[in-house]
């Protein structure tokens, strides 16, 4: 069933199945593989996009559910005041190891920013606690969105 969706700002297309998960659609169907595919049961937060600016992971999230929502992936996080801060910090910081889940640990951080720009210990792991790293780098990137924090303070928001 033809649907259109709103993803880094335009408008796509998509002939799939109601059902089809919104990670399959980017990927097969739009040709965005910077949101990986880990577990397939939000569980590892491997895929998570934003959806109206909340972090969502995309490996359960349904075409049908997205209507008119405005989806940003990892390709166009950077363009918002607080993924380029996320971004910024993850080079300076050289936080990743593998990289993996890494697209999906800075769509977490950067929905925290937005949303909390002063964000505290306890706000950091409530709202990483869906991302799993498996190279454990999880120091660095509690260090990459303490940064980015600062960064964007000082940039006035």
């Amino acid at each position: 069933m033809a649907t259109t969706i709103k993803v880094n700002g335009q408008s796509h297309t998509v002939d799939v199945d109601d059902d089809t998960p919104l990670l399959w659609v980017l990927r097969d169907v739009l040709g965005m593989t910077g949101t990986k595919f880990g577990c397939g049961m939000a569980l590892c937060g491997a895929c998570t996009v934003h959806v109206d600016g909340q972090a969502v992971r995309s490996c359960i999230t349904t075409i049908d559910t997205v209507g008119t929502s405005e989806i940003t992936t990892i390709e166009a996080v950077g363009r918002t005041p607080a993924g380029q801060a996320i971004q910024k910090a993850w080079v300076d910081l050289e936080v990743p190891q593998c990289g993996y889940c890494q697209s999906g640990q800075i769509m977490s951080a950067a929905a925290l920013l937005a949303s909390t720009p002063k964000p505290t210990d306890g706000d950091i792991d409530n709202a990483m606690s869906g991302n799993i790293c498996r190279c454990g780098t999880y120091t660095r990137i509690r260090d990459g969105i303490k940064q980015a924090a600062v960064a964007s303070g000082r940039q006035g928001g």
